[in-house]
């Protein structure tokens, strides 16, 4: 990468020159800037730790590789990869890896620094890591894509493994993708290791209860969410963005618990219902058709117009930046709840919480894929498995506490439940850093 020299305020002695990184660089922030601005906001909150802050803000290590591959017309194709570990103080990285046309270095970043917060903020033993591909799979084939995997696999094999970097699925990746990470890895090193990545299918080492973990951790935090707000949750109305792994399974657990959904958009349009949608038909005929529109029942809707939809609870669980100061004043919910990574700008929350809006912070509210991964990883070293209730129960236990941490948090510092999110999770982080101190 690129670097340049420029007098800064990071915290070395005024006047002396400092190589900054292009990733620290005004000019090219992106999302990295957006997780810069969130700990800005916390940090006159971290007491004496506060002189360690400048940890978070510098990722520990950046990898970005070359992916060629044979197509399947006998050409080569290269595709640029990454994965980015922004912290491991409290245990190895853990993170999930994206196929997407969109993914950028400065993306891949701000995801891995959300995953040291949101593992940090449930308490999990783990630090932050994520990984990603710049393609748009849809035009590719299931051997194109897995040759795709294991060349990126193969390319950042010295950085991974069971105790020092876990990849999982994200966008656009599922468990075949995991396996076949695992079983490159493994041939790689000469064993079979189970443990170097999660969301793996059932029968190499997965864990029951994996695929609904997120959904399930939007649920149950957003359910405690309602409470505090005074929004019943029997015929609640809620509105989904995002269709996929998450989205789908936050319908589904929120409509089996009485509520309504009301609007779904996804990337094929969007559709609407007073009476209420069955995720459950929707989901079916999605799969059928390739799209969420014709549904029956239901109205198509212009994409723009998802953001003036009156309900009770949104459920932005698409991509980053969905929320923004151009449509956050729109909003007519009471509560959101975030099942994406980073959907909502500083701006837009200062928005909502100006509107008086619950936002329960992705670092929280989509925090239930990593912690199933993270029982799916304790299992895997143990060799013992646990039953689908087992894991919910422990799951809701794990999201419960947590929620219950940060809102009183939230309540004794007069924040919002992100910020309240950022003073528990940094603290701990930091923590950690003081007590580890530097070596050499």
């Amino acid at each position: 990468m690129t670097a340049e020299s420029r007098p800064t305020d990071l915290g070395q002695p005024a006047g002396q020159p400092h190589v900054i990184p292009s990733y620290l660089d005004p000019a090219h922030l992106g999302p990295w800037g957006i997780y810069l601005e969130q700990v800005d906001r916390v940090t006159p909150y971290l007491g004496k730790l506060a002189y360690w802050v400048e940890t978070l803000k510098r990722p520990k290590r950046i990898l970005i590789v070359d992916v060629p591959i044979h197509l399947d017309d006998g050409s080569v194709a290269h595709f640029e990869g990454y994965r980015v570990q922004h912290n491991t103080s409290r245990g190895p990285a853990k993170g999930g890896v994206r196929f997407h046309q969109d993914v950028t270095l400065s993306e891949v970043m701000a995801l891995s620094a959300w995953m040291t917060v949101k593992n940090a903020a449930v308490n999990l033993p783990y630090g932050g890591g994520k990984g990603g591909i710049r393609i748009d799979p849809r035009h590719y084939s299931q051997g194109e894509l897995e040759r795709l995997t294991r060349r990126y696999t193969t390319e950042i094999g010295l950085i991974i493994g069971p105790e020092k970097d876990i990849p999982a699925p994200d966008v656009n990746t599922n468990p075949q993708v995991m396996a076949w990470m695992m079983d490159t890895y493994s041939m790689n090193t000469g064993k079979t290791a189970t443990g170097v990545v999660t969301g793996k299918p059932v029968a190499l080492g997965g864990s029951l209860g994996r695929a609904d973990a997120t959904g399930r951790g939007v649920f149950v935090t957003g359910e405690a969410a309602m409470r505090k707000v005074g929004v019943r949750l029997e015929g609640a109305r809620i509105a989904v963005q995002g269709f996929g792994n998450v989205g789908n399974a936050a319908a589904r657990i929120f409509h089996d618990a009485g509520a309504k959904i009301v609007a779904i958009q996804d990337v094929s349009g969007t559709v609407i219902s007073t009476a209420g949608i069955d995720p459950y038909a929707a989901l079916e005929h999605l799969r059928g058709t390739g799209s969420i529109l014709g549904l029956s029942g239901t109205e198509p809707l212009e994409r723009d117009g998802f953001w003036d939809v009156d309900c009770d609870v949104m459920i932005p669980a698409a991509l980053e930046n969905q929320l923004t100061e151009a449509n956050a004043h729109r909003i007519r919910a009471k509560v959101v709840i975030e099942g994406a990574n980073g959907p909502t700008t500083p701006a837009a929350d200062d928005i909502l919480q100006g509107n008086g809006v619950t936002v329960v912070p992705d670092v929280l509210a989509n925090a239930g894929g990593v912690t199933v991964s993270y029982f799916e990883w304790v299992q895997d070293f143990s060799s013992f498995f646990w039953t689908e209730d087992e894991i919910n129960a422990r799951l809701e236990r794990i999201m419960r506490e947590a929620f219950a941490s940060l809102w009183e948090v939230s309540q004794k510092h007069g924040v919002t439940l992100r910020t309240a999110a950022f003073i528990v999770a940094c603290t701990r982080v930091l923590e950690a850093r003081a007590l580890r101190g530097l070596y050499p």
